[in-house]
């Protein structure tokens, strides 16, 4: 019966094509009117402009020791993927519920929704809390600020936050952080004949590209790596480059984009700092040429933090116990977690599908996957009554 309705509510969702970086409000009248038509009162974190919003709610007595469940409404664009179904339909085929978002991961808000009669059919002794964000796909943008209003609003202490990227329903308790960063180098265009007196754009940017990367080895070779990880150290990769207008004119302008995702144990500030000293370093022997040299960085998307749940922690044992796997994992992409775990609660990671599935053509959920997740969310019901 709740695998039906989990379908029906899946079907739903996934037919609001709402890409990261659009407004959600669509999307979020639906879940805003599924909650009210259950008499759940929900709290709204709209952005400046009221365009979009994040939604938290809570299901059960306002004591102690609560649990959110947490995911986001955006997806990733399906413009020049060779699909084989309509995107923004869910087809089901060969036990695999096909869709945009299906698996990353409106499978999981689908679960959560399911379960709503459950969690109010059940004597909670302790609180279920939804918290669904908007434009985590461009830089887990809402985050913050959705887990920070929840700390504020409730005035009892919540204390867990799991997190339902697709996992394969596997507990996972580390993810990086990233940050995506952006660097402009202003040179002197000239005559490339004249390549020793003007500055080149392009030239400097390429050694920046190779001191970065050189800066990512340096950080294996001094041993900052953990093994739990794929790779198993803090990445440092450029995705994007531009600058120069033909071969035979020296560029004064090029500009490059990069990400780091971190390890927990790596320091985003501190590799910052090293290339800004590199670039501060280079940028006065290239005023030698031309006083107008400049090398200037930008954040294009805030930082996010990476996960470490120790195990120690009682989350742990929880996500153990009510998705029966005792396995433990950790996952390279970046995920809302960290910002959960940031503002103060144990955090983790558990959801329905395989991330191999999700930003590609033909996004699928297994059928067998929700069927977990439901479990789960049913464990939890008990562990929490």
């Amino acid at each position: 019966m709740k695998l039906q309705k989990t379908k029906e509510i899946l079907t739903d969702l996934v037919a609001f094509d709402v890409l990261g970086g659009q407004s959600n409000l669509s999307i979020l009248a639906y879940i805003k009117n599924f909650l009210s038509e259950r008499g759940i009162d929900f709290q709204l974190v709209p952005n400046p402009e009221g365009t979009k919003a994040s939604l938290h709610c809570r299901i059960g007595p306002a004591v102690d020791g609560g649990v959110i469940l947490s995911g986001h409404t955006d997806v990733v664009p399906v413009k020049g993927q060779d699909w084989q179904t309509a995107p923004f339909e869910l087809i089901e085929k060969e036990d695999k519920l096909f869709a945009r978002g299906s698996c990353d991961m409106k499978g999981f808000l689908a679960c959560c929704l399911a379960s709503v009669e459950l969690f109010q059919k059940t004597d909670l002794k302790k609180p279920i809390y939804f918290a669904f964000s908007y434009d985590e796909e461009i830089g887990c943008l809402a985050a913050p600020e959705l887990a920070r209003a929840i700390k504020s609003h409730y005035t009892e202490n919540i204390k867990y936050a799991l997190i339902g990227e697709p996992t394969m329903m596997v507990p996972m308790v580390g993810q990086k952080g990233i940050c995506v960063l952006k660097t402009t180098v202003k040179g002197s265009a000239g005559h490339s004949s004249r390549i020793k007196q003007e500055v080149s754009a392009i030239h400097v940017a390429a050694k920046l590209v190779v001191w970065l990367e050189n800066k990512m080895d340096e950080l294996v070779a001094k041993g900052e790596t953990d093994d739990r990880f794929k790779p198993n150290h803090t990445s440092i990769h450029i995705g994007k480059f531009n600058g120069g207008i033909a071969p035979n004119v020296i560029a004064d302008t090029c500009t490059f984009y990069w990400d780091v995702r971190t390890i927990p144990k790596s320091s985003l500030t501190e590799i910052m700092a090293d290339f800004e000293a590199y670039c501060e370093t280079l940028k006065s022997t290239l005023k030698e040429r031309f006083a107008g040299a400049e090398i200037i960085t930008e954040i294009d998307h805030p930082a996010v933090p990476p996960l470490d749940t120790p195990e120690h922690l009682s989350v742990v044992a929880l996500i153990k116990k009510i998705s029966e796997n005792n396995t433990l994992d950790t996952v390279s992409y970046a995920a809302e977690a960290g910002q959960f775990a940031e503002v103060g609660f144990e955090a983790v990671i558990c959801g329905p599908g395989d991330i191999a599935q999700a930003h590609r053509a033909n996004e699928f959920v297994a059928i067998s996957q929700l069927e977990k997740c439901l479990k789960m969310l049913e464990n939890l019901a008990v562990e929490l009554s």
